[in-house]
């Protein structure tokens, strides 16, 4: 094992392999070197550093077990933010080597702009509801593309409520009965697949309650107007630690639901919803302000009307 105790590593990982670049306490390059993606190879490499190496990636897709092998060789994974570091770097050129080693001069100079990496815990939670998010998106995708199919034979069912709900499936099927033969043969399939997908997602509902214990952060969601358990579970499982954000607006920007401003001169333009953001993270806090807005107009609707005044005598 190399016994100095100051070396900065930078690793700039590939779909197949990882380019490692290593500096000293100076900050001079010792080393560049390509280790293959095969189980072990990364730790095996990283184990010759002491302990506490701090060794800074960037947030690739397939970084979760890249972090498992540096944290398990001893080291101390440090995610940069790609785009935030290629631009610090400021290469004229583009390389693995020397991406590695700007990575590893950023971590030198203290200034490599790192981002929060989950638990190893968190992130295997996590699957449960950002694949129900996945289901989700095909439901959706189902549901208009029937949509579309019944307004192309002026079809639809007399109410506001889901033609798709258990209650009004038989007068949908009444309408799909009525369509041309290849086009009810297809929607009768596409019914069946979205009776799947919701099975799907039920069951994937049920172990989500089952595996993520309420937690006061999470009874804290709840008590929102909007975000339901499920929801409420996701927005927990990803902002982790509301601590690591220095204020709301850092907090609302990680979150994508603020728009993008172009200001000069002293006139702004406000744009779209910035799209650098944390996706599931955004859909969660979309989804549950429709559910807010939903329930705020149905708690109007029922209110009781306004008593009239009593006319004096």
């Amino acid at each position: 094992m190399l016994k100095q105790s100051h070396y900065k590593v930078g690793c700039d990982a590939h779909k197949h392999f990882s380019v490692f670049a290593v500096l000293d306490a100076q900050g001079s390059c010792l080393e560049r070197t390509r280790v293959n993606h095969e189980p072990g190879a990364i730790k095996a490499f990283l184990a010759r550093f002491p302990s506490g190496t701090p060794v800074a990636l960037e947030s690739v897709g397939n970084w979760y077990w890249i972090v498992d092998e540096i944290e398990a060789a001893g080291c101390v994974p440090q995610m940069a933010h790609a785009a935030k570091a290629k631009v610090m770097m400021g290469n004229v050129h583009k390389t693995d080597k020397l991406d590695a080693e700007g990575l590893a001069t950023l971590q030198h100079l203290g200034k490599l702009p790192a981002v929060w990496i989950a638990p190893r815990e968190t992130r295997d939670e996590r699957e449960l509801p950002r694949t129900r998010m996945a289901f989700s998106r095909i439901r959706t995708a189902l549901k208009n593309r029937m949509h579309a199919t019944l307004a192309k034979y002026a079809l639809s069912l007399d109410t506001d409520s889901d033609i798709f709900a258990p209650k009004w499936r038989p007068e949908l099927m009444g309408l799909v009965g009525t369509l041309p033969e290849e086009t009810r043969r297809c929607m009768e399939q596409e019914l069946e697949l979205l009776d799947q997908v919701q099975a799907h997602i039920q069951c994937l509902e049920v172990r989500i309650l089952e595996q993520v214990r309420l937690t006061p952060s999470i009874q804290l969601i709840q008590s929102v107007p909007g975000p339901a358990k499920i929801l409420s579970i996701v927005i927990d499982r990803e902002v982790g630690s509301i601590d690591r954000f220095p204020s709301p607006d850092d907090f609302a920007g990680y979150s994508g639901v603020v728009p993008k401003v172009k200001g000069s001169g002293g006139k702004f333009h406000y744009g779209r919803m910035i799209k650098q953001s944390n996706r599931y993270l955004k859909w969660a806090f979309r989804v549950a302000s429709r559910s807010g807005a939903e329930g705020h107009r149905s708690r109007q609707r029922h209110r009781p009307p306004p008593a009239l005044p009593q006319l004096a005598q």
